[in-house]
Order: structure tokens, then C-alpha cells, then sequence
């Protein structure tokens, strides 16, 4: 069968070895296919990438994506070319490359070798480049991480506003933006800039039914962290932290006790963060230990958990992150340690930026508290927040979640309801939820007394419960949709028609019964790992099977995802294949992988079976301490030089607070540092007395308790360089 006899059912089994499509997938090659515009969003671990790659294996001539990470350009290619025998169907065009390599692409895209070109952004505006894709036959051009084209999204890329006027003097050929979230602002300027009016829009459900949700208090969080890691060792983990400093301590932490695990953070170079994403991608490293550098140039399917040591600055980012786990539909564990500390910190992050800013800054971070201290179902929660309803009982993955697991009573909450939504509409649904909450329990607070909250007929009407309470209320009603939050005035509440109903004709609510996330006993570890329908794996072939991919990726020096996903192992370990045709039925094996890689695992598997008298199914099932780095070594050596800090920051690419706290790392970890030529001109000996004593009365092991005392007494620099200066003589 040719080609273009091919229909996408058919070449989805052929090129992939899928024999069902996720979602909208189906729907959206074939507007592809037709030749029409698409816009596509769709959650991490939703198969964005085979939306475009199937189409393009499918039509003649070569699909241009454009992608913004080398990283993932490189993932990408590599994983498509695991689904062929020639390694010409797919390349990458960016800086990368050798000339001689860059030579050998145009070749294999001037012969029409190559169905898929990824380039960077920058790459596609080069004018010789430009010429030369104008000479060479074009299907479409796939723009991936679509969100970098708004200002008003994150990852905002300017080189990506020009890919419209760059696509138009190639060739006139449809466009497909693909982007994992995106609110309707970013949307619609991604429609506006790559002039995609009439696009197909498509927009997957954001519910990953695979993932397990759980926030813990931030209570002996590291302990924590190292024995669920030895718990799941061999397992593939990301912990995120927002500092590179505790990004440092704690991959140390999990070395010194066994566990395979690396640092990554910006401050790194290129070539290191190139090594240790491939140690990653090879499972030559079992975790990351990483800042929100991680993470979008990594498609890797068999992550297990995601870690938050630090909560992050939205719902948005937690989404995107927690989405890594998980991706190949297998056991996805999603933690986040929480403490109100923490957003005390980031809101500290937000002073002195445009008023705006802080205020859309101070919103996201009242979501990641209301999600982290809610006490109903979380995934009902996160998908409210963007924008999909969710049946808490009976939807897919409704057990997944910490709150579900160990359900809060229900209560009727019809007496709370129409309290709230009184005191909203008393106010003319012109505030926020502090306001409503504080009226309610009498805060007497400048906002309140200005706008003659003290006056109001429902003053102290709630002074039985605590603010805690109230706003646990207030966010319940958000989601059932009784009242709504306006975005554009930063969080004001205000009466949807469900919650004018409720007024007019009060009716029971039902309510989760609002509780302390500190009085809650985490889960303590989850089985969730998806057995194959059919059988149970045998766990002595699937280890062997295991190893021969391990070996084979080191040969090829590709991750070993690439040759077989997990998926694809556990479903040989039930079924054993021994021969291409039974191979070809194991879901991801495409007939180009098992020519590919097959032959070495059938053999395995032959041999396995014969040796421990295996009787096979007549057919198989058809499934739908520390090392002194060089930064450190260079602080240290320009420190003992008297070198001035902001010299020391510049050759580093450091802010001044980042090479403080690089400095605190290094006194922290037992080295002496002396900044006496800087600090004896900053603070006299009575002034340091002072400060030693409070530390050590302090058990906090960072400098926030420190600075939250005496920053109306000194600056942040002079306390930090007097607590590197008491871990100098103290700490080693």
C-alpha cells in the first residue's frame, strides 16, 4: 500500500505501532491532511508532536517545525528516527551543527529524504536558509511551544512574532500551533500573529487520569524526599526547587545516601546541562534535582514522580511541571511540600515591580494557596482553574488525589453560602476574597475601615470560624460555580447567575469541611503502576528485557525510551513475542522499530521461553558530599584575591543575591570563606554581636528568618554577609 492510499488509522499503526488515537488526535491530522490550519492545544503527555509528525510522514514533502530548544529538537528527532530504519527521515537545522552536517541535511531535504525539519526560530530567519527551503518542496510548517509568540504567555520568544512573514516567503502552505496551555489572551494573539483566523481550533481535556496529586506540609521535607527516592529506586524522578542553592543540597543529599541523582540550574554551562539532560534520557541518572530551567526540553515518557520541594509561582507552572510524570500513561506521582512560608518568600520576590505585576503576581500566588490548603478533590480544583468541569466521583482518575484517598466529611454549607455571597453583593461585587472573609470575621484592617466594611449589616456575622474557614468556603463556591473571579481586575468576586439563583431560593450545598493540611497524614507511598490487561508481567523477563535496552541505547548512545518505551517491555513480558508478526502487535512497535530493533529481543525472548518451558497464548492480545565545582573554585579564589562581589557576579553571569547565596552554599558546606574587606566597612562588632546571637537562637537553615527580623534595620546584603560570616567561624 502506497502513501497516499494510507488512511491515518492504517499509517498510525505502520509508522507508530498505535493502533488507537489519544483524544482529538485523529481529527486533528486529518485537518492536516485536508490542508487546513489547525491550533491545538493539548496538555503535556497528550501526543501534541504526533499531530504533526504522522501528517508528515504521510504527505510529500518535507514539514518544517519550528521548536525553540536545541534539546528538544534533538529528543524529538531522535524518537521519531527510532520509529524508521533511516536515520535521513528526520534532522534538526541550528547552530549545532558542523558545517559538513548542515551540508548532509540539505542533501537528505533536496532529495526528499526527510519528512520532518525541526529548526530553531532564529535558524529559520536566516536569509540563506530562507533561500534554501524556498527551493525544496514544503508540506506545512508545525509551530511547537506556540505560546512563545505572546507577550502575555510564558517563554515569550520574540524571533518566534516573525515566523508568519518567514513562512510566506517560503512557500503558501497551512500552519499548525501547538502549545500545552494557553489562556484565551495568549490564544488569541497566537491566532492574531500567524494570521490563523479560520484555523480548526482543537483543545484537549486537561485531566492526566494517570496522575496522583498529594501536598504535604513542608515538615522534615528532605527526609522525605530521600526515602520516597529509595523507595522507587531505578525509577526516573524530577524535584523541583525554586533556588539554585537548595537545588545543590539536595542532589548531594540523595548522592551521599545511594541514590543516583544530579543538579541542574541556569548557572550551569550549555555542554553541562546538555550532559546531565542525556545521563537523564540514557537512566544513567534516576533523578533531577532542578530549578524551572528543567524540564521543556525533556520528552522523556517514564518520569514516575514529580517532586516540589518549593511550591511554584502558579497553577500554570505546577501544571506544566507535574505534567512531566507520567507521560507514557503509566504511574505518575505528583508531591508538593507546602508551607505558607514559602509564598510569603515569593511574594517578597514581586517588591518592586510594576504595580500590575505584582498585583497578577499576588493572584496566581493566592491560587497555589488555595489549591494547596483545599480540602476538596484536587483535580476538580486544578481543571476548574482552567476552565473544564470535573465529576469528582465518577471521572476518570477521581480517586488520584490526596483528598479523595482520605475523603474530609461533607457538610451542609447553605447557611455559609448565602453569607458570602451577601456580603458580596451588600459591597457590590467590587472586592476580593480577603475583603469578604475579613468582614466576615471582623478584621478591622485599612482596607476594610477605608470601604466601610466595619458598617456592614453582615460585620462579625462569621467570627465563629476563622479566615481559614471563610476562604476555604469562598473557594469551594468558585468551583461550583456560584461565583466567579474577574481576571482583569486581579481576583474581585463577583455573582454568577447559578449564585443569584441560590439567593432568590436557598437550597442545601454540599461542602467539604475545611481542615488543617498539618493535621493530614500523607499517603505514604502508592501502588499505581498499570499491570497489562491480560497477564502478569513476568518480572525475570522483564528485568532481562530491561538490560538488553539499557545496552543497546549505550551502543547507540540514545535514551533507552528510544528503542523500546515501557509500555512496549511489560507487554512482551505478558505476552512473548517471537517473531516480527506477534512483535508488531505490542502496542508503540511500528514495523520500521522492529526491523530496527526487534530481531535482539525476539532472540532474548525464543531463547527465554525454550529454556524455562514456557507454554505460550496461541494469540496475543490486541490492545488498544560535595565536589568543589569550578564556580565554587572561582569564587573562592577571587574571594581570597579581595576581588569586589559585583566583579566576582559579572564573571559568573550572577546577580548579586545569587552569588551571596552561592557563597552561603560554600560556607554552609564547611568551607571558610573571609569577606572581612567588604563587611568591616558595612557592620561595626556590635552590630555583627547582635546578629550573631539571633542566629544562633535560630533554627531556620536559610537566611529568611534573619532578614524578616532586622530588614528595617539593614539591608539584605549586609545580612547575608553577616550569616556567610557567622558560617565561616561557626559552621565548619
Amino acid at each position: 500500500m502506497s502513501t497516499a492510499e494510507l488512511t491515518p488509522q492504517k499509517a498510525l499503526s505502520r509508522y507508530f505501532g498505535f493502533n488507537e488515537f489519544k483524544g482529538e488526535q485523529e481529527q486533528v491530522v486529518e485537518c492536516v491532511l485536508r490542508g487546513q490550519d489547525a491550533f491545538v492545544i493539548m496538555p503535556t503527555g497528550g501526543g501534541k508532536s504526533l499531530c504533526y509528525q504522522l501528517p508528515a510522514l504521510m504527505t510529500e514533502g518535507t514539514a518544517i517545525v519550528v521548536s525553540p530548544l536545541i534539546a528538544l529538537m534533538k529528543n524529538q528527532v531522535d524518537a521519531i528516527r527510532g520509529h524508521h530504519e533511516k536515520n535521513s527521515i528526520a534532522h534538526f537545522l541550528n547552530s549545532s551543527l558542523s558545517k559538513a552536517e548542515a551540508l548532509q541535511v540539505r542533501e537528505d531535504v533536496s532529495t526528499g529524504l526527510t519528512k520532518l525539519l525541526y529548526v530553531a526560530p532564529e535558524s529559520l530567519t536566516k536569509e540563506d536558509n530562507i533561500n534554501f527551503l524556498r527551493s525544496v518542496r514544503i508540506s506545512f510548517v508545525a509551530v511547537d511551544e506556540a505560546h512563545c509568540i505572546s507577550e502575555w504567555g510564558h517563554d515569550f520568544r520574540p524571533e518566534y512574532r516573525r515566523i508568519r512573514s518567514i513562512v510566506k516567503q517560503i512557500a503558501d502552505v497551512p500552519i499548525i500551533a501547538l502549545t500545552a496551555t494557553a489562556t484565551p489572551k495568549v490564544q488569541t494573539d497566537i491566532q492574531k500573529n500567524l494570521e490563523m483566523k479560520n484555523a480548526q481550533f482543537f483543545k484537549a481535556s486537561f485531566n492526566r487520569d494517570n496522575l496522583f496529586y498529594e501536598v504535604r506540609p513542608k515538615k522534615d521535607a528532605l527526609k522525605q524526599i530521600v526515602q520516597h527516592a529509595k523507595k522507587n529506586v531505578g525509577k526516573s524522578g524530577i524535584i523541583y526547587c525554586l533556588s539554585r542553592k537548595k537545588v545543590e543540597q539536595t542532589a548531594e543529599l540523595l548522592q551521599v545516601n545511594g541514590i543516583k541523582a544530579l543538579g541542574y540550574h541556569a548557572g550551569m554551562d550549555a555542554n553541562q546541562r546538555s550532559r546531565i539532560q542525556d545521563e537523564f534520557l540514557m537512566q544513567d541518572v534516576d533523578i533531577i534535582v532542578a530549578t524551572i530551567a528543567f524540564g521543556m526540553g525533556i520528552d522523556k515518557p517514564d518520569v514516575r514522580f514529580v517532586i516540589h520541594y518549593d511550591m511554584p509561582k502558579s497553577l500554570e507552572s505546577y501544571y506544566q511541571e507535574t505534567g512531566r510524570a507520567g507521560r507514557d500513561g503509566g504511574e505518575g506521582h505528583c508531591i508538593a511540600f507546602y508551607s505558607h512560608r514559602d509564598i510569603e518568600k515569593l511574594e517578597k520576590f514581586l517588591q518592586g515591580k510594576p504595580l500590575a505585576e505584582q498585583e497578577i503576581g499576588h493572584q496566581l500566588l493566592q491560587e497555589v494557596m488555595a489549591y494547596a490548603e483545599t480540602s476538596m478533590s484536587r483535580r476538580k480544583f486544578l481543571l476548574h482553574y482552567f476552565g473544564e468541569e470535573f465529576d469528582e466521583v465518577n471521572g476518570p482518575g477521581a480517586m488520584n488525589c490526596d483528598n479523595m484517598m482520605n475523603p474530609p466529611k461533607l457538610l451542609d454549607g447553605q447557611e455559609e453560602v448565602h453569607l458570602v455571597l451577601s456580603v458580596i453583593l451588600e459591597h457590590k461585587q467590587n472586592f476580593r476574597a480577603p475583603f469578604v472573609s475579613g468582614v466576615l470575621c471582623g478584621v478591622e484592617n485599612r482596607e476594610i475601615q477605608d470601604y466601610k466594611g466595619t458598617e456592614s449589616s453582615f460585620w462579625r456575622r462569621g467570627v465563629e470560624q476563622d479566615l481559614r474557614y471563610w476562604n476555604g468556603i469562598i473557594r469551594q463556591m468558585l468551583v461550583l460555580g456560584l461565583i466567579r473571579k474577574e481576571v482583569e481586575t486581579y481576583g474581585v468576586l463577583k455573582i454568577t447567575d447559578r449564585g443569584m439563583a441560590f439567593l432568590s431560593s436557598p437550597h442545601r450545598v454540599e461542602v467539604a469541611e475545611e481542615r488543617d493540611l498539618s493535621d493530614v497524614d500523607y499517603i505514604d507511598s502508592m501502588n499505581q503502576t498499570r499491570s497489562g490487561e491480560g497477564g502478569a508481567t513476568d518480572a525475570k523477563l522483564r528485568s532481562m528485557l530491561t538490560h538488553l535496552r539499557k545496552e543497546l541505547a549505550d551502543e547507540e548512545s540514545l535514551p533507552p525510551y528510544i528503542i523500546f518505551q515501557d509500555v512496549s517491555l511489560d507487554e512482551m513480558a505478558i505476552h512473548y513475542p517471537i517473531n516480527e508478526d506477534e512483535l508488531l502487535r505490542i502496542s508503540g512497535v511500528g514495523s520500521g522499530k522492529a526491523k530496527k530493533y526487534g530481531q535482539p529481543f525476539l532472540e532474548l525472548i525464543q531463547t527465554y521461553v525454550e529454556e524455562e518451558g514456557i507454554e505460550r497464548d496461541a494469540d496475543l492480545l490486541v490492545r488498544s558530599s560535595s565536589n568543589r565545582s569550578s564556580s565554587k573554585v572561582h569564587i573562592i579564589q577571587r574571594i581570597d584575591r579581595k576581588i569586589d562581589l559585583g566583579d566576582i557576579a559579572r564573571d559568573l553571569n550572577l546577580s548579586r543575591t545569587d552569588l551571596l547565596e552561592e557563597i552561603e552554599a560554600i560556607a554552609s558546606a564547611g568551607t571558610k570563606v573571609n569577606l572581612d574587606y567588604i563587611l568591616n566597612d558595612a557592620l561595626d562588632e556590635e552590630s555583627l554581636e547582635e546578629l550573631f546571637d539571633f542566629l544562633r537562637d535560630s533554627e531556620d537553615e536559610a537566611a529568611d528568618a534573619l532578614i524578616n527580623e532586622y530588614n528595617d534595620v539593614y539591608s539584605e546584603e549586609e545580612l547575608r554577609l553577616a550569616r556567610i560570616k557567622f558560617l565561616s567561624l561557626f559552621a565548619n
